[in-house]
């Protein structure tokens, strides 16, 4: 969602300047704030990519701006008159005049840097991160392949970043339910045609959700004209506990997951039974 928005507005735009506020924003930039603005001083923007938490702006010269989005970060396209938001640490500004790009992070857990990008198009930094479904990169047959070495269960892969990235934690639980799966099935105790349909249905549901714009719960989420998004308005597992199964009519259960909370149909989605000792 982010990225696409990226891709219109910005893509083609030369920087005049940039204005970096504290040193915290540019902590991964290790020769500070000032290098960084500098340095992006009348680079163009070619290409707008993302991968996990991290989206980055392909520059002129095989370097990329690196953002990293960490808990609450956001990039907003706004006219340069616009009221600067709470929690702004960086504005960029166009040769073009038109609207400026900001980076706003509440809890400041994001952050910018400049980094080489690699012959394929994807930054030294976030190298170590699997491709996600969408990428040509993404070989399916092989990330089911090493699903299935594994005695972790399904869900902590489906958001294992080294494996496939780019699921997250509600996208896990919408693929799961679609796939009449519980999260805590043994990977290794599962079928080649199982794994397989858990990812094509985690591929559906993001394209049904980028098609809507994201899903959106809070004002943290939106797309970078400041919409939010309205999947979630479509979601059939995620924050619908109580509720009714929309496939079978049973209540939905919650449990907590990885200090957050996983959402599934008890009878489309029964639980693995446990080992004996």
């Amino acid at each position: 969602m982010v990225r696409r928005g990226l891709a219109e507005h910005v893509v083609g735009r030369r920087l005049a300047g940039a204005r970096l506020t504290g040193a915290r924003v540019a902590r991964r930039h290790h020769p500070g704030p000032q290098d960084l603005a500098d340095r992006l001083a009348g680079a163009t923007v070619t290409t707008a990519g993302r991968r996990g938490k991290y989206l980055w702006l392909g520059l002129e010269g095989d370097v990329a701006l690196l953002v990293h989005l960490g808990m609450s970060g956001q990039l907003l396209v706004e006219p340069e008159d616009a009221p600067l938001e709470r929690h702004c640490h960086a504005r960029f500004d166009f040769a073009d005049g038109g609207p400026q790009l900001r980076f706003v992070d509440q809890r400041t857990f994001g952050g910018l840097a400049l980094t080489p990008l690699r012959p394929d198009g994807i930054p030294d930094a976030v190298a170590h991160l699997a491709p996600d479904p969408f990428e040509a990169a993404f070989d399916q047959a092989a990330v089911v392949a090493r699903m299935r070495r594994r005695d972790s269960a399904v869900k902590r892969s489906l958001l294992d970043q080294g494996l496939v990235s780019g699921i997250g934690n509600i996208y896990a639980d919408e693929a799961l339910w679609r796939a009449q799966l519980h999260g805590e099935r043994v990977c290794r105790a599962l079928s080649g045609p199982s794994l397989h349909r858990v990812l094509d249905a985690a591929r559906e549901v993001m394209t049904e959700a980028l098609g809507q714009g994201g899903t959106s719960f809070d004002a943290l989420y939106v797309n970078v004209n400041g919409a939010s998004g309205y999947f979630d308005r479509s979601l059939h597992a995620y924050g619908r506990a109580g509720t009714p199964c929309d496939r079978c009519g049973a209540p939905m259960r919650r449990e907590a997951f990885m200090n957050r909370s996983s959402f599934f149909c008890p009878v489309c989605q029964p639980r693995p039974r446990r080992r004996r000792s």
